[in-house]
């Protein structure tokens, strides 16, 4: 029981340190919005990740393989990309508030669980991810239920702790930021987004 839990939590810190969209996107949140909101953003990427874990534990791994599902997959998640990246670039510059808080709505709050999810779930790589764990712990024949819910459970609870360990250090350096480099920030992870979501809609199509 317990080699399966540090055998998760290893993976886990291997998933952590992948540089993706979702982790510029982390970072943007956290010094932009704050830490509260990055936690619920972190929250909405723990639920997609619990999915898929459900889905490709289920079987998901055999439907993956057919070229329709890769297709939809790699257009529309591509596409919501991109849109999260242009809603970036297009956002405005604000000045910060005297008192050095950023005060945010409770709906904006709400909004982040989404918006964590979202851009966690259309990931295809984050798919693929989970379906080579499936695949490997297929090959774990020897394994109890007890064994496999700790694995995925080490691998889900280390990328969350990580998410939040991310979210504070970005927000303890967001006293650093001027409105000027929040706004050079905002164009930077748009321009990321854009780059994996057009990245993404090359490699469906060139496939």
């Amino acid at each position: 029981m317990i080699q399966a839990l540090l055998e998760g939590i290893s993976m886990g810190l291997l998933l952590s340190a992948i540089v993706g969209p979702v982790f510029f996107t982390l970072i943007q949140n956290s010094m932009e919005h704050g830490f509260r909101y990055a936690a619920v953003f972190a929250l909405g990427i723990l639920l997609s990740d619990s999915l898929y874990v459900v889905l490709t534990f289920f079987g998901i791994k055999l439907l993956a393989d057919t070229t329709y599902f890769e297709l939809v997959l790699g257009y529309v998640g591509g596409t919501i990309l991109i849109g999260f990246g242009i809603s970036s670039l297009i956002k405005k510059q604000n000045s910060r508030p005297k008192t050095g808080e950023i005060k945010i709505p409770k709906k904006k709050k709400r909004t982040a669980f989404a918006k964590g999810f979202g851009v966690n779930g259309v990931n295809p790589f984050v798919l693929l991810f989970w379906i080579s764990i499936a695949s490997l712990v297929s090959l774990k024949t020897g394994w109890t239920s007890g064994q496999v819910f700790n694995y995925y459970a080490g691998i889900l609870v280390t990328v969350f702790l990580i998410d939040l360990l991310k979210a504070f250090i970005a927000k303890q350096l967001s006293s650093l930021m001027t409105p000027r480099l929040m706004w050079l920030l905002n164009k930077s992870v748009g321009l990321v987004m854009v780059f994996f979501g057009s990245r993404m809609i090359w490699m469906t199509w060139s496939n």
